[in-house]
């Protein structure tokens, strides 16, 4: 399976594309004005405790107070904030824990009065970027995340992926890590580290150690709020989350990110180093690999498979819910039933897609088309979170309930992903309409219908607006050239001055309008 990282850097902001087998499957944008990153350590002044939320409302430095709730103080806040007090003063010089006396765990039932006050200095974790009107979610349960390894501060604990499904394996993994991991850190066994040697290991957990002395040293005499530990670039996190060796391809046009990304992938896999190329061509780098087209056809309220099938994606306050349309879609299927299945395991595959695209989080809802049997209603699902696997957001998937929803729970942890696929209509209208290049999709989907369907029409002309026809008719190889290509069926083109931009029409030969 080919894997490729492609990235696009601008003045204010580098884009990030994941493709798979040349589809795009995941993008994200890291903007110079992203001062609060998941992963982000700081310094922080706890602003108050509300004892009706259990929580408190803490200073790092944005707009609005992050929230920390009392569940995610972890068990030793004790320890950690006569720590912090400790090296924040300078009484403390050895930052490796290991003679340093550990507190008694606090209640996890307690109450937040009981354990922090306000103005109180405190180390925290952002878990949750500023979403909407609220400030960012933070926990004071540390990790610093590695390659292979995550690293705990204040904890014993050594615990392996649920993803790596071999005893033997996480058995082997334990035994390893237990022998190298220092006294005062807990260790989480990530799933890359799946036949990894100690040696590796070992070297994934001194860079962590470092990091964490690094953080330590920031502490003497910092202000607070302030940032102790910068969590790694966009591009770095995807690789060291992601990379493997079924990448084929990382692509940058910039040449500064170009080094920094050779770099780190010389770190992380000596060897692999050759793949990362810096782009130089004069034609746009997300033009090249069919990325722009796929944001625009991607997003939306409409998200068209193949076929003629499509989904439509909604988004309220409280949830999202997908709607599994099978369109006109006519394939060999002997009953109603199996075309169901079909067009469900379709939809399937794009609607892991779309959760990762998107970044949707919460709670999601998809009505697929019912399902009468309960073996194809077990194959979907199953279907769905093989589909998912490879998502790294925290998710739940619940088997499909009477009325055939299947519902979804996916860890929200940025804003989402929401690219305006709309354009002001050209015709001065003051509304908004699909981008054209939106609606040569729509009209590739429909001439599949026609020229594939049960009602099979060797004699079609497309009626549209002269500007949209001399767009699909010129150029070499032209849209129509590969409609004929494709289908074997050459499509007449008929400008009509009266359509508007993105009016069209399919006729017959007697100039029926037939779609």
């Amino acid at each position: 399976m080919n894997r490729e990282l492609i990235v696009r850097s601008s003045s204010d902001a580098v884009d990030f594309a994941l493709l798979k087998e040349g589809k795009l499957t995941e993008l994200h944008k890291e903007e110079d004005n992203n001062d609060f990153s998941v992963g982000d350590i700081l310094l922080a002044k706890v602003r108050k405790p509300v004892t009706g939320l259990n929580a408190a409302f803490v200073n790092v430095g944005y707009e609005k107070d992050a929230f920390l709730h009392y569940h995610d103080l972890g068990p030793q806040l004790s320890t950690t904030l006569k720590f912090i007090k400790q090296v924040s003063t300078g009484k403390l010089r050895d930052y490796s824990l290991k003679n340093f006396p550990v507190e008694k765990d606090i209640d996890k039932h307690g109450s937040i009065n009981d354990v922090i006050k306000s103005n109180q200095s405190l180390l925290v974790q952002i878990v949750k970027e500023p979403i909407s009107t609220k400030g960012p979610r933070i926990s004071s349960e540390l990790s610093i995340a590695g390659r292979y390894l995550v690293m705990v501060p204040f904890s014993e604990r050594v615990s392996v992926s649920q993803k790596i499904d071999s005893k033997e394996e996480k058995d082997r993994l334990k035994r390893l890590v237990k022998s190298i991991k220092p006294k005062g850190f807990g260790v989480i066994i990530r799933t890359v580290a799946e036949g990894k040697k100690v040696a590796e290991l070992d070297k994934d957990l001194e860079n962590l150690l470092n990091k964490w002395s690094a953080l330590c040293k920031k502490l003497y005499k910092a202000p607070t709020p302030s940032k102790v530990l910068v969590e790694l670039n966009r591009a770095s996190s995807i690789l060291r989350d992601v990379f493997n060796d079924s990448f084929t391809g990382i692509q940058v046009d910039d040449k500064t990110l170009y080094n920094q990304i050779k770099d780190y992938v010389q770190e992380i896999a000596p060897g692999k180093e050759s793949i990362v190329k810096l782009y130089s061509s004069s034609v746009p780098i997300f033009e090249k690999f069919g990325i722009e087209r796929q944001i625009k056809t991607s997003f939306g309220r409409t998200a068209s498979m193949s076929k003629g099938a499509y989904l439509i994606i909604e988004h309220t306050e409280a949830l999202h819910v997908v709607d599994v349309n099978s369109g006109n879609r006519s394939n060999k299927a002997k009953n109603q039933e199996d075309t169901a299945l079909e067009v469900n395991i379709l939809a399937a595959s794009e609607i892991a897609r779309q959760l990762r695209l998107r970044d949707m989080g919460g709670i999601i809802v998809v009505d697929f088309i019912d399902m009468v049997k309960a073996p194809h209603r077990r194959k979907l699902f199953d279907h769905l979170r093989d589909e998912m696997k490879d998502d790294r957001a925290k998710h739940k998937i619940l088997p499909p309930s009477k009325f055939g929803l299947i519902q979804i729970t996916r860890q929200r942890v940025r804003p989402e992903m929401n690219i305006k696929t709309t354009e002001e209509d050209p015709n001065r209208t003051g509304k908004e309409v699909e981008a054209p290049i939106v609606l040569i999709d729509k009209i590739n989907v429909d001439l599949e219908k026609l020229l594939k369907g049960p009602k099979k029409d060797s004699n079609i002309t497309l009626n549209i607006h002269p500007f949209i026809a001399a767009y699909i008719t010129k150029g070499f190889p032209s849209i129509r050239s590969k409609w004929f290509m494709e289908h074997k069926k050459w499509v007449k083109i008929q400008p009509r001055d009266a359509y508007t931009y993105l009016e069209y029409r399919f006729k017959d030969k007697n100039g029926k309008t037939i779609y």
